[in-house]
């Protein structure tokens, strides 16, 4: 959800024609406004949580059916295309770090949401910086995929549209899967 595999395209359309050193720039500081805003959600996520008292397993129902309606929505349009939808291509600039490749690239709505259920579901310190870690160490795969991405592209391009779409079927039952969970936790409560 947070991972590097459906950064690949976007950064390469966001970089074309950049220098390398603007290249890496643009990669460093998407990683950085990525991550902090991912710590941000977290703690935010968590003070909420007991603030107005949500259940864990609404939360995660809430965070199952973003998971599903995006991944829909992705698998979909995967098979559509209107030229009247076309991008242009405006020259690389600093700013597109922050929108479109830390936001909504980078970090999703249902990566935030993955990340506040996992935080969370673990109740001590060693948990939660146990998930902490694992979000830190995707953000550092998903910087060095970026930093080698003119190198990989190439060859990940004719397999990247079947990886696509296997993930979003994947993502698709994911989301069920977690919607189909937090409902039986539900009755279990009640």
């Amino acid at each position: 959800m947070l991972g590097p595999f459906k950064i690949i395209g976007p950064y390469s359309k966001i970089t074309a024609g950049a220098d390398p050193v603007l290249a890496r720039n643009i990669a460093i500081r998407a990683i950085l406004i990525s991550s902090a805003a991912l710590l941000l959600a977290a703690l935010l996520g968590e003070n909420i949580l007991s603030k107005y008292g949500i259940p864990v397993p609404i939360l995660a129902m809430s965070g199952g059916i973003i998971l599903f309606l995006v991944a829909i929505m992705n698998v979909i349009q995967q098979f559509s295309w209107h030229p009247e939808h076309e991008e242009t291509k405006e020259a690389p600039t600093m700013k597109m770090a922050m929108y479109p490749l830390a936001f909504p690239t980078i970090v999703t709505p249902y990566g935030i949401a993955a990340v506040i259920v996992f935080m969370a579901l673990m109740p001590d310190l060693n948990g939660r910086l146990m998930i902490g870690a694992v979000v830190l160490g995707i953000m550092v795969l998903n910087l060095v995929i970026m930093l080698v991405n003119k190198y990989i592209f190439k060859f990940l391009a004719m397999v990247l549209p079947v990886l696509g779409a296997v993930l979003g079927v994947v993502q698709v039952a994911l989301g069920l899967w977690i919607i189909y969970r937090a409902y039986t936790q539900l009755l279990k409560i009640t």
